[in-house]
């Protein structure tokens, strides 16, 4: 079977993807891991902008879609209201 050097460079483009992809949805699943870790308020708003930051980003970048972006966001909210 023949191996065209298309396919090879797309095989090493897709690997390169995958591999970023995979690194974002990580940081943001440990974005949101750590927010919803934090107990007190004045630690969970300073890691509250970033986080949706890293939400956003992801679903710009179209790793999950917007409605789980939505769906993330508005538990986070919900839980950093929930502070006292």
């Amino acid at each position: 079977m023949d191996r065209h050097p298309q396919q090879i460079k797309r095989e090493r483009q897709d690997k390169k993807r995958r591999a970023k992809n995979i690194d974002n949805l990580s940081r943001m699943r440990t974005h949101i891991k750590t927010f919803l870790a934090s107990s007190s308020k004045s630690d969970a708003e300073k890691i509250y902008s970033t986080t949706i930051k890293v939400i956003d980003k992801a679903v710009s970048k179209n790793l999950i879609h917007k409605n789980n972006g939505s769906r993330k966001k508005s538990l986070i909210t919900r839980h950093l209201n929930s502070l006292n």
